[in-house]
């Protein structure tokens, strides 16, 4: 694997087990609090974080986002409690699917959804991994109106106290 891949695996697998830590940090009884009526519910968008890994790595995996059909293992779960294995399970999936990329693929280019032509490196650093990032933003504030704890994902968290080190006397 080329440099520039594995650093893209490297930071998506650590960014896939903030994802997992939060989903597993969702209050049981949230999946429908929404921030407002039109706004997706808690758990779709904890969902559409899934969507994102599998509908990005399909495209590049087909060299297009003309997509008929859905990924496998993309119908979303109606419980908080299931969000984050089906979620591992279509990450896993999306990992597999760009297994064969080569270093050679990072410049070809695609059109994506929004009929522009990207290189597949922005498409998985940009549409993949920072709209992650974006949306896990959100769940995150969702998830603290809605009365949970989200785990310090980037950091120190005023919610998650900091242990204080044990000190022996000599």
């Amino acid at each position: 694997m080329s440099d520039a891949l594995y650093e893209f695996s490297r930071m998506w697998e650590r960014e896939t087990e903030g994802t997992l830590a939060l989903l597993r940090a969702l209050p049981n009884d949230a999946y429908d609090v929404r921030p407002d009526p039109g706004g997706r519910s808690l758990g779709e968008l904890a969902w559409h974080l899934a969507e994102i890994d599998a509908y990005i790595s399909l495209g590049v995996q087909r060299r297009s986002f003309e997509l008929s059909g859905k990924p496998p293992h993309l119908d979303r779960p109606r419980r908080i409690a299931d969000l984050a294995p089906a979620y591992r399970i279509v990450h896993d999936d999306a990992t597999a699917r760009l297994a064969g990329l080569e270093d050679g693929d990072l410049g070809d280019e695609i059109r994506y959804a929004d009929g522009r032509l990207y290189p597949i490196r922005d498409l998985l650093w940009h549409n993949l991994l920072l709209h992650h990032a974006h949306h896990r933003g959100q769940l995150t504030l969702l998830c603290r109106l809605a009365g949970g704890v989200p785990p310090p994902l980037f950091g120190r968290s005023a919610s998650v106290p900091v242990p204080v080190p044990v000190t022996r006397n000599r």
